[in-house]
């Protein structure tokens, strides 16, 4: 048997790499996971878009000296059967060059451990030219004429990724300079939330700052942990002696929430297509907004969200793929989830559906009747038993005719299918006007008025006890009752 050495040829592989299929925003992650190994407690991303446009990542972390400055630069540079340290984010030995060759054609790390600065280049050109993996190793004077070189020696260590000629994002882009920031804009978002639990520095891990220009990032916490309910305890799954944890949540109703808390929790696309699964590797978001084919998404689970927590130690259980935006739970762990998915279905569908009163609910006298039809169909119908309307019908005249005429065509008129579109939108609907005691007094005058005795007047305090919105102020009808007599 003949073997042959067969490596790759440099330009193609590279050219190749380039259309893994990472976004902006998701090469910059992958780029803060490597700031996160090295032990940084502090990012500072800043986009150049005018004239010679360049992207830069400058972390506070603990460096690299030049041998592991090449051994960084090289593809494949650590085996991702490897076991690996519990806080490491990587897992293949690609994502720097992967990351920053999908958005640039020359990538620069100049990094400072033990006082001492050293610099790599991968230039895409350049290794065309040579038809070689040729890597540039900078000398000091080189180095010295790079942007934010300062802001990277501000520190005893740390490392400066510099992304140039930005072909990429220039692509069919005939107003680069112009849209940069709208690119910035959703590379904010994405890692806001991607990284939200390092950046209010959750328990056991180590609190990271990342700014782009000069602006601090703030977390987004899908779960709005502080309003939302969680509904069961955190179990656990046990997968090879690894844990897998796992843990649900309800959001409140839409009607609870802050215009900037839906905005925060819907993103783009709106609540209902965030819902599902949250994976998290390290504590770092991977995927989220999916149930897995387990369930459909639908309206009224549109309010659940899972946090599934797993360890860098099973990530070939999970399928994890190089750009760490793909994540397939094992069978184990899909069989394990199938009951907690069912309750939570059934806790969002009870949240979504409950806005402060059963409007339903027999023992009270509400406004509007739900009636069901022999077809199976439903009608809403304004009671008649209502004491205020019971009290117009019993007008006479052609007035008492005017008052039918104009309730049933309230009953018709019903606008049931934009009711349906704004309930299930993502807009707040707000219907929540509290009457105060100055509206009411005026119609419990009124409805009193027209009885002849104690035992009428009993009645109508009894049935006004019951009835909204007179039942939500009994102190104010006891009053009333008090006053009146």
């Amino acid at each position: 048997m003949e073997v042959v050495p067969l490596p790759p040829n440099a330009p193609v592989l590279m050219e190749a790499t380039r259309a893994i299929g990472y976004s902006l925003e998701t090469a910059l992650a992958d780029i803060i996971d490597n700031s996160i190994t090295a032990d940084s407690t502090r990012v500072d991303i800043h986009f150049f878009p005018i004239g010679t446009a360049y992207i830069s990542i400058i972390d506070n972390g603990y460096g690299m000296t030049k041998e592991e400055l090449i051994n960084a630069m090289r593809y494949g540079s650590r085996n991702p059967l490897d076991n690996r340290a519990p806080a490491d984010l990587g897992r293949f030995g690609l994502g720097l060059k992967t990351a920053s060759m999908s958005q640039c054609r020359k990538l620069t790390v100049i990094s400072i451990k033990n006082g001492i600065v050293v610099g790599a280049q991968w230039d895409l050109d350049f290794i065309a030219s040579t038809d070689d993996w040729s890597l540039k190793l900078l000398s000091e004077d080189e180095i010295k004429f790079f942007p934010h070189l300062d802001e990277l020696l501000a520190s005893t260590s740390g490392t400066m990724i510099l992304w140039q000629e930005l072909d990429r994002l220039k692509v069919g882009d005939s107003k680069f300079d112009d849209n940069m920031g709208k690119h910035m804009d959703r590379v904010r978002e994405h890692l806001s939330l991607v990284f939200h639990r390092y950046i209010t520095g959750e328990s056991g891990l180590k609190k990271l700052q990342i700014y782009i220009n000069k602006v601090q990032l703030e977390s987004i916490d899908p779960f709005l942990t502080g309003k939302s309910t969680q509904v069961m305890d955190e179990e656990s799954i046990s997968i090879d002696g690894q844990k897998v944890l796992i843990r649900p949540y309800i959001l409140p109703h839409i009607s609870m929430l802050t215009e900037s808390e839906i905005k925060m929790l819907g993103g783009g696309e709106g609540l209902r297509k965030q819902q599902g699964f949250y994976v998290y590797r390290n504590k770092r978001l991977l995927v989220w907004g999916t149930w897995f084919r387990l369930m459909r998404q639908g309206e009224l689970s549109k309010l659940a969200r899972v946090r599934v927590d797993i360890p860098n130690s099973l990530d070939h259980m999970w399928t994890l793929d190089i750009k760490k935006s793909v994540a397939v739970p094992p069978e184990v762990v899909r069989k394990n989830l199938a009951p907690i998915i069912e309750k939570l279905a059934g806790s969002s569908k009870r949240t979504w559906t409950y806005r402060g009163k059963k409007e339903t609910e027999d023992s009270k006298i509400h406004v509007w009747n739900r009636l069901k039809t022999h077809e199976g169909g439903i009608v809403y119908e304004i009671n008649k038993d209502y004491p205020l309307v019971e009290a117009l019908r019993q007008l006479g005249g052609p007035t008492k005719r005017i008052v039918e005429q104009l309730l049933t065509q309230i009953e018709r008129g019903l606008p049931l299918n934009q009711l349906y579109v704004d309930l299930t939108g993502d807009e707040r609907v707000l219907n929540e006007n509290e009457p105060s005691k100055t509206d009411l007094i005026p119609l419990l005058n009124q409805l009193f008025s027209g009885c002849r005795n104690d035992l009428e007047r009993k009645e109508m305090a009894e049935r006004l006890s019951v009835t909204e919105p007179f039942d939500q102020y009994p102190e104010w009808l006891s009053e009333f009752l008090k006053e009146a007599n």
